[in-house]
């Protein structure tokens, strides 16, 4: 990937990569650009095996404010087809994110709004300061939260998100919270260190398991556990007891040492 003009890409510590919308000017909303270069940005760390965790997170005073309105302004006179095409990339750029085989964590600071609680949602784990907002907002534009719908679903629940996506009502961290949109929230002054401590929970885990787990539960629902519920949690647990992983983490749990897969840095 050539090197992106609307995202920073660094280390956070080793085994983590930060991934940094970088459009100050416009509270981080992501238009075509930006959307292709997070795309590309999550497949490329999703391959290198120096990585283990990955964190979004945006530029200045806000985390994103969604779709850059320049942007849905060339939508609104653009062809069906045209429209079709972007909106699939848009959903495509989300399912990167979401289907990415390492664990993802937002660390959000003022607003999140539209796309932006679509990004924080398709992330595995949000952590956001107290004075962070949250609105999904496209019906005050006369449009809908289609492409963000099914991660917004799976973070709040069905009738939650609804209530949400009509009203288009702002949240406050604390009810963000509530709702499971955020699992933590922090001052702006400890943001970081609650970042870099659920970081280091995460650099602990074996990176094989983590990967499973995420496979698995990508495939659950909330409802009854059918035979084939059963039977998937059965294969998957018996073919990762045999790994090497399961061997050296067990090892290493006997022998009060850390995991050969933890970096040096992390504790």
């Amino acid at each position: 990937m050539s090197a992106p003009t609307t995202l920073r890409i660094s280390r956070r510590a080793a085994g983590v990569a930060q991934v940094t919308m970088a459009r100050e000017a416009v509270f981080n909303a992501f238009d075509e650009v930006m959307m292709a270069e997070l795309d590309s940005a999550f497949a490329d760390l999703a391959q290198d095996a120096s990585v283990r965790v990955i964190v979004l997170t945006g530029a200045g005073r806000h985390f994103s404010a969604g779709a850059d309105l320049q942007w849905m302004q060339r939508a609104s006179i653009a062809s069906l087809d045209w429209n079709l095409d972007d909106a699939r990339r848009f959903a495509a750029m989300l399912w990167r994110i979401a289907n990415c085989p390492k664990p993802t964590l937002a660390r959000i600071k003022g607003a999140a709004l539209g796309g932006g609680v679509g990004l924080a949602c398709a992330c595995d784990i949000a952590i956001a300061t107290e004075d962070a907002s949250f609105s999904v907002s496209e019906a005050r534009f006369g449009i809908l939260p289609a492409v963000i719908a099914p991660y917004l679903v799976n973070a709040v629940g069905l009738r939650q998100a609804k209530r949400l996506a009509l009203t288009a009502t702002r949240l406050t961290a604390a009810q963000a919270q509530t709702l499971g949109l955020v699992q933590q929230v922090a001052s702006i002054d400890t943001i970081d260190a609650a970042v870099d401590a659920t970081v280091a929970e995460l650099l602990a885990g074996g990176p094989q398991a983590q990967r499973e787990i995420k496979q698995l539960y990508a495939q659950l629902e909330v409802g009854p556990v059918s035979a084939e519920v059963r039977e998937l949690s059965a294969q998957t647990i018996s073919h990762v007891r045999g790994t090497d992983e399961a061997r050296e983490g067990f090892a290493a749990f006997l022998a009060k040492r850390k995991a050969g897969w933890i970096p040096q840095q992390a504790d």
